[in-house]
């Protein structure tokens, strides 16, 4: 196994949603930084779709990102000076037009904070740090996703047996995400089945539960967790769960809204058991059965 190489490769981009304020994205999630291009009008979409552009063939959604978040929407003069981040999120291609570029940085992601209270009740920031004595905003690109494109119903419920049902009921899962929509798809996929779990907003805090269930004779059995995570990101959590003795029965379901096939190369370095993009529930709980064919 390898030492995870996430800190090495993914850092932040910072951009522009208004004059004063710096927010920034993971690069692992953008896939291109392109300069205005002409977009088509998509009818009946929503309010914060400018239309649509094609790129090499491939044609996706360009949102106004700032409006999305809450900020002044853009107005027709200052659009053809602005820049589009193209992201390949969830399973789908998506353009988000910001102000203006500033640069990629590097960054230790261990070191972002949780967002002060003096941010409000802005829910799309999921972190804060600072780069040059600037405050910069991360900021949550699934919470986003999940307001503009809803999620199918039918993918959030999964459908089981009732042998399956009691072959998960006795298990000890903890699911780990810094998304407040992805913590809340997770539950509601095993509410819907009666199924219990535990829940932990980072991966700091993840394993110090695993260790101290593992003290108690109280092991967890099953960790789902999310890769991308400001701290000890899911390839961290994941390496150090199965390089602690006692813990490296534990079966590791990494999931993630990357849609690349590196990033489930590396979690299968760092020692997880599955990697998932996220989300689609049925995946998720016949990835848990095989966990627990496994324990039992």
């Amino acid at each position: 196994m390898i030492k995870s190489a996430t800190n090495q490769s993914q850092g932040m981009l910072l951009f522009q949603l208004t004059l004063n304020q710096s927010f920034a994205i993971g690069t692992l999630k953008v896939k291109e930084i392109v300069p205005f291009t002409p977009l088509t009008v998509i009818p009946y979409s929503h309010s914060t779709v400018l239309g649509a552009a094609t790129l090499r063939g491939q044609t996706f959604p360009v949102i106004d990102m700032a409006k999305a978040v809450g900020y002044r929407a853009l107005v027709n003069e200052e659009i053809k000076d602005c820049y589009i981040i193209i992201t390949d999120c969830q399973r789908k291609l998506v353009g988000f037009m910001v102000r203006g570029i500033n640069k990629i940085t590097e960054c230790n992601w261990h070191e972002i904070d949780a967002p002060p209270a003096s941010l409000g009740n802005n829910v799309f920031v999921t972190g804060v740090t600072t780069v040059e004595d600037n405050l910069v905003q991360l900021l949550d690109v699934e919470l986003l996703m999940s307001k503009i494109f809803p999620a199918d119903p039918s993918s959030l419920n999964p459908v089981l047996t009732d042998i399956e049902r009691e072959i998960l009921r006795p298990l000890k899962i903890l699911l780990v995400d810094d998304s407040s929509v992805a913590r809340r798809q997770l539950s509601q996929a095993l509410d819907s089945i009666s199924v219990p779990y535990f829940i932990s907003t980072n991966g700091q805090d993840a394993l110090n539960m695993m260790k101290h269930a593992a003290d108690n004779n109280d092991p967890f059995q099953i960790l789902v967790s999310d890769i991308e995570m400001p701290g000890l990101d899911g390839y961290e959590l994941a390496f150090d769960v199965k390089n602690t003795e006692k813990l490296k029965s534990v079966y590791i379901i990494l999931h993630t809204s990357l849609s690349s096939e590196i990033s489930v190369s590396q979690a299968h370095q760092v020692g997880a058991d599955e990697a998932l993009t996220k989300f689609e529930a049925n995946e998720l709980i016949h990835a848990m059965l095989r966990g627990a064919e496994r324990h039992a």
